[in-house]
């Protein structure tokens, strides 16, 4: 069994075809996992009411080399978090999502007061192009948002969402280039050895991603951002919003700092739209 693997999917994966001893053991971890990982293969027994052999049998059925192994996995388990091990308190997921949400915006608003805005603004105004990484869930979708958010402002933006690609436009990149990089955590390795790559040959290289990490590290200027997740593992990520946000504020700033221009782009963009689809004049501008 892959290192990687998920051991407490793994058990239950094998639970119906084990032994009724070895059923036993894994019933022990299901209500106490805390103890198996701590306890001497003579204590699991023990508790779980079996042989210590049966604790050694039920290790090697469900992948493990022995007990040793069983331990260290299951121990990866909780090191990746307790919250997906135990059942959170109920809460009520339609105020949790609002909820949540307020907090995370709350939290990320006293950070990007702090940030350097102007430096990242006047980046991405001069670049030749501006590209736009992100990998992931919520910064693959991101990074189209802002394509979208600034093509209707006249820059010429791309957005490089798959693993290989950033990597290889960053390759590309000129002085005269500017690179927006999104990454909650900060750790991703595609996105920051992009961001270096860019910085190497000479491209300016924004982060929106968390203060510390090594994106940060391997970028010009960072617009911090922060999650407020929870042991509610069932609601998405809120850290969504925070990026949002940062992207809509980068988006205003520069459509301010150029208002004539952005006034009329968004002018004939709105004409366009209202010939295509109909309705009212106060249609959301083309999201």
């Amino acid at each position: 069994m892959s290192q990687n693997t998920d051991i407490l999917s793994q058990i239950t994966a094998h639970f119906g075809s084990l032994r009724e001893a070895e059923k036993k053991v894994a019933e022990l971890i299901h209500d106490d996992i805390d103890f198996v990982t701590e306890a001497s293969i003579g204590g699991i027994a023990a508790r779980a009411g079996v042989s210590e052999a049966s604790v050694t049998r039920f290790a090697r059925a469900v992948g493990c080399h022995n007990v040793r192994d069983l331990k260290a996995r299951l121990n990866r388990a909780l090191a990746a978090g307790r919250r997906f091990i135990q059942d959170a308190s109920e809460e009520d997921g339609f105020s949790a999502v609002y909820e949540i949400a307020t907090q995370t915006l709350a939290l990320n608003r006293d950070l990007m007061a702090q940030a350097d805005i102007a430096g990242a603004v006047e980046r991405i105004d001069q670049g030749r192009q501006v590209l736009v990484f992100g990998a992931g869930g919520g910064s693959s979708m991101l990074a189209e948002e802002m394509q979208f958010r600034l093509v209707r402002l006249g820059y010429a933006v791309s957005a490089y969402t798959q693993s290989l690609l950033p990597r290889m436009a960053a390759s590309t990149l000129e002085p005269e280039d500017v690179v927006v990089v999104l990454s909650v955590s900060g750790f991703t390795p595609e996105m920051v050895e992009a961001a270096r790559i860019a910085r190497q040959y000479g491209a300016q290289v924004v982060a929106i991603t968390a203060s510390g990490s090594p994106l940060a590290e391997a970028s010009d200027v960072v617009l911090p951002i922060a999650s407020r997740e929870t042991d509610f593992i069932y609601h998405p990520s809120a850290s969504r919003y925070a990026m949002l946000a940062a992207i809509d504020v980068l988006a205003l700033e520069l459509a301010m700092r150029h208002r004539e221009r952005a006034r009329t782009k968004l002018r004939r963009l709105k004409i366009t739209l209202d010939a295509h689809r109909g309705g009212h004049d106060r249609q959301p501008l083309g999201d």
